[in-house]
């Protein structure tokens, strides 16, 4: 068949929420990934062609990771051998 043209191949994205109308498991990519729809409603988008700049955490930030945090001295009580608690309460 010369004249007919095979439509382009489309995927079914699983667990995707349309967000005109809310239906779960219609929502189908373009085989290039370009363009998304749902099989419902007909809402239609585009991917977005720029990428958001990524958000500042408390790892990603430089000046977080260079910051020290001075050392605790950590002092060990063994109780088992009849000393009193380091509070000073005997129980």
């Amino acid at each position: 068949m010369p004249g007919k043209q095979r439509p382009p191949p489309v995927r079914f994205i699983a667990g995707a929420v349309c967000p005109r109308c809310g239906v779960m498991d219609r929502i189908v990519v373009s085989g290039d990934g370009a363009t998304r729809r749902c099989v419902d409603c007909g809402f239609g988008d585009e991917r977005p062609v720029e990428v958001p700049a990524p958000v500042a955490t408390r790892v990603s930030r430089p000046a977080a990771r260079r910051v020290e945090t001075p050392a605790d001295v950590v002092r060990l009580v063994d109780v088992a051998d009849g000393a009193a608690e380091p509070d000073g309460s005997d129980e």
